[in-house]
């Protein structure tokens, strides 16, 4: 029977499959998570700068030993606030290669409380399991005898150690376990990567919090699955580093050393040019497949030469004031500045790819935030771009874990025990009404809880509806029927099918780091192929010489292509085999084949279409005239990490009162 990831509850992005998954998801690849479904992980990153799906999916990460990940999470954080008291670095944890991101700051929630003022004792080796999050880092404990001035980040730091290292111990011993947080009781519901934000922020700020997931798991489309041995991202496989949120989020889970960046072979087009397909490396200079030099080599090669003197007119062309009134679609703004070829060569295939969507449905305010008015205040589309990419953060335009991106969910889920979270899945919530005497939420489980409580009723103090549109705006209506007229469409269904391969062929990765397929290619199903062994350096060392992972996304624009998404595990593998063979320029064959899994999204995240934000806005708005009601997820925020969880945040940095 096929694997069905269920839409309820989730919030994650990836590269292939998922709303924004090149293979993965753009921005996440567009902004906020690849679904599952979009286009291949590269091809997304290399053209959006995001590559992660953000799709109803069900969460497989394992949990380790709350104590023995607790302990070690705890000593991390105070080996960093002691680096940082010093002026020392520590090496990786993981690995040799050292992490391209820093992440600074307290963690949340911490800034006010003092640090001990008892010495720091040495902290205590606590044996962790096989399971354990971490299980090969041993935390240094040596202390740099250079010192520098004692920061308050330092001090709230190793504050925030000393508490979760305490914490630890109390669990592994049989000291009694520390007080759980007395503040308001907060239930946040879905346990995808934006609930389990969510969540985190809730305890850190003070509230007794539980989180209620549909599912038997947590972390949504940020979750692993084995395939010949390997552990490998099922969704989301990478993160947008437009902004910090994700590597701030990493590094306060202790993963800000395992943050890498992909291998620099790229992301390539496969295009229709006249009668054949052709395969080309994607612009490199471009946004979302818009170029930032209408006449580059590339996009000459991609476009024709007509269609580059086209696209460079927009160079030359007024932008009237009236470019910034009313709603406007992505592909009328590159239609009317750089011309249909564009549009239908280089913008569409990423789009459709990441997106599942064609570009003139998709609202480009939410797509691209401030390009409109970057169009007005450089004068064209191209210098727009241009200016976008310069402003951007210097290296790759995407990054990921070592290990996998299913690692923030076991860190998540770990920090979220640790903290006293009450975590239940399998647990659905069938009713939210206002509380009693209109204080708080009257919160009612549903029958796929555990028996004994199906049928209960909750009185909270907060609600959190972390879930996907469709649900939510369903439990949203008990409490505000003006909820009801913005209950969002289901989005297309996507299917992630993985191939572990035996292919010395592949080792020169003769494709960059995968493929965005144009939806005028008529001999292709798949919308997007990434090869997962020539992007991440320690999944090519993990799998050894010879050994490649491509994975490729179903879920194309055109109904041929788009009835692959239901067909068997058999049917797609076979179709996977025969469309790596054409997209990489070599016969794959079973033969070849050491295992494979088909990865399934029943219903990916609908695309931002015209009107996002002022529908977005509508539904903020509703939910700020009732009180400890906050609403969140990448239906809303966007698809991609960096959206999501960058949107979580600023949403629940609250107070307790």
């Amino acid at each position: 029977m096929p694997k069905i990831q269920g839409q309820p509850n989730r919030e994650s992005a990836d590269p292939a499959g998922v709303p924004g998954d090149p293979a993965k998801d753009p921005e996440s690849l567009a902004g906020t998570s690849t679904a599952p479904g979009g286009t291949e992980e590269d091809a997304v990153l290399t053209s959006t700068g995001e590559n992660e799906p953000v799709v109803a999916s069900v969460a497989r990460g394992r949990v380790a030993s709350v104590g023995s990940n607790a302990a070690a999470h705890a000593l991390r954080l105070l080996n960093r606030a002691r680096g940082a008291e010093t002026g020392a670095t520590h090496p990786p944890q993981r690995g040799t290669e050292a992490s391209t991101t820093t992440v600074g700051g307290a963690e949340p929630g911490v800034a006010s409380e003092p640090a001990p003022v008892a010495p720091e004792p040495t902290p205590e080796v606590v044996p962790a399991p096989e399971a354990a999050l971490t299980p090969e880092v041993a935390p240094s404990t040596e202390v740099p005898a250079t010192k520098a001035r004692r920061s308050p980040v330092a001090s709230n730091a190793a504050a925030h150690a000393m508490r979760l290292l305490h914490r630890a111990r109390g669990t592994e011993t049989t000291a009694p376990a520390p007080a759980a947080p007395s503040g308001p009781l907060a239930l946040v519901i879905g346990g995808g990567i934006s609930g389990l934000v969510a969540a985190r922020e809730l305890v850190m700020s003070g509230h007794r919090v539980a989180l209620h997931e549909a599912q038997g798991h947590f972390g949504g489309c940020v979750t692993e699955h084995q395939v010949a041995g390997l552990s490998l991202d099922a969704g989301a496989e990478s993160f947008a580093t437009r902004s910090t949120a994700v590597a701030q989020l990493l590094g306060e889970l202790g993963l800000g050393e395992d943050i890498v960046t992909p291998e620099p072979g790229g992301a390539w087009l496969y295009l229709k040019r006249g009668h054949d397909n052709v395969a080309q490396p994607l612009p490199a200079t471009g946004i979302l497949g818009i170029p930032g030099d209408p006449w580059a080599d590339e996009v000459r090669t991609a476009v024709g030469r007509s269609g580059a003197l086209r696209a460079a007119a927009d160079l030359i062309t007024p932008v009237s004031k009236k470019i910034l009134e009313g709603e406007m679609s992505l592909g009328a703004l590159v239609r009317s500045r750089m011309g249909s070829a564009v549009l239908e060569n280089l913008v569409t295939p990423v789009v459709s790819g990441v997106h599942s969507a064609d570009p003139d449905t998709l609202d480009v305010d939410a797509i691209a935030p401030g390009l409109r008015a970057a169009v007005l205040k450089h004068g064209s589309l191209a210098k727009a771009v241009a200016a976008k990419r310069a402003a951007a953060p210097a290296g790759s335009a995407v990054a990921s874990v070592r290990g996998g991106m299913n690692r923030l969910t076991t860190a998540l889920i770990a920090d979220l025990r640790a903290a006293g979270v009450e975590l239940k899945t399998n647990s659905r919530i069938a009713a939210i009404a206002p509380g009693e005497n209109s204080t708080g939420f009257r919160v009612t489980l549903g029958e796929s809880a555990a028996h004994s409580e199906a049928g209960t009723a909750l009185q909270v103090d907060r609600v959190v509806v972390a879930t996907g549109g469709e649900l939510a705006v369903e439990l949203l209506s008990g409490i505000d029927q003006a909820f009801t007229e913005h209950r969002p469409s289901t989005g297309a269904g996507i299917s992630l099918v993985t191939l572990v391969l035996d292919k010395p062929e592949l080792d020169d990765a003769p494709r960059g780091t995968g493929l965005l397929v144009s939806p005028s290619v008529d001999n292709i199903g798949a919308k997007a192929l990434t090869h997962a062994t020539a992007k991440w350096q320690w999944l090519g060392d993990e799998s050894g010489p010879g050994t490649h992972v491509l994975r490729l996304s179903y879920g194309r624009l055109n109904d041929r292509a788009s009835a692959l998404v239901n067909a068997d595990d058999r049917t797609l593998r076979d179709a996977a085999l025969k469309d790596a063979s054409a997209l990489l320029g070599m016969v794959i064959s079973a033969e070849d084949l050491l295992g494979f899994d088909v990865i399934r999204y029943s219903g990916a995240l609908p695309f931002a279409t015209t009107g996002h934000a002022r529908r977005v806005a509508q539904i903020r708005a509703i939910a700020a005239t009732h009180p400890g009601l906050d609403v969140v997820g990448a239906w809303l925020s966007g698809t991609g990490l960096a959206a999501v969880v960058g949107d979580t945040r600023k949403k629940l940095r609250i107070t307790v009162s």
